[in-house]
């Protein structure tokens, strides 16, 4: 064997090693907030469905922490505001009750 093809074989797999054992970095767990004033399933299947075509899957790189109030105003604000200190990347909400108690409990969190 000859010396350059020597020096070839031993320098091949010390080049490669730091590019094989380089891991996925986890990625980041998104938080979604939903508040509507009672429970709709289609609209909560949408809400699933939606972002897995995305490549997101609730509990692993999408969470969802779903909040149901009544038509009154001040249980609807208690609960947004509730659901603001858990600190959402976004708020869904299905309706205007529950878009104006979001829209009263932050100003700093999207509201789609």
């Amino acid at each position: 064997m000859r010396r350059r093809e020597f020096f070839k074989l031993l320098s091949g797999p010390a080049v490669a090693w730091p590019l094989a054992g380089g891991a996925q970095q986890p990625s980041k767990l998104h938080r979604l907030g939903y508040l509507s004033t009672a429970r709709m399933p289609n609209l909560i299947d949408a809400l699933r469905t939606g972002p897995r075509e995305l490549g997101y899957f609730e509990g692993k790189t999408i969470k969802v922490e779903y909040r149901f109030g009544g038509p009154q105003s001040e249980r609807l604000d208690a609960i947004a505001s509730e659901l603001v200190e858990l600190r959402p990347d976004a708020i869904v909400t299905p309706g205007t009750p529950a878009t104006f108690a979001a829209k009263r409990a932050t100003t700093t969190i999207p509201i789609v």
